[in-house]
């Protein structure tokens, strides 16, 4: 799914995006080389960035099995 229409960006892409690089949307739009437009979909972005991120944290914290 497209969270940025502008600059067509998919939520995989920011979900992937949020593991490789620290900072907010508009840090992690510049790693993709991307800069936002309408700004519609900052909030939505921003709420991507921190699901993936809280996720990689649990399971980092994660006993092993």
């Amino acid at each position: 799914m497209y969270v940025c229409i502008c600059n067509a960006i998919k939520e995989t892409d920011l979900r992937r995006a949020a593991l490789l690089h620290a900072g907010d949307v508009d840090a992690v739009y510049a790693a993709l080389g991307k800069t936002p437009q309408c700004g519609q979909c900052l909030d939505d972005a921003a709420e991507i960035l921190i699901e993936e991120r809280e996720k990689a944290a649990v399971d980092l914290l994660a006993p092993a099995s």
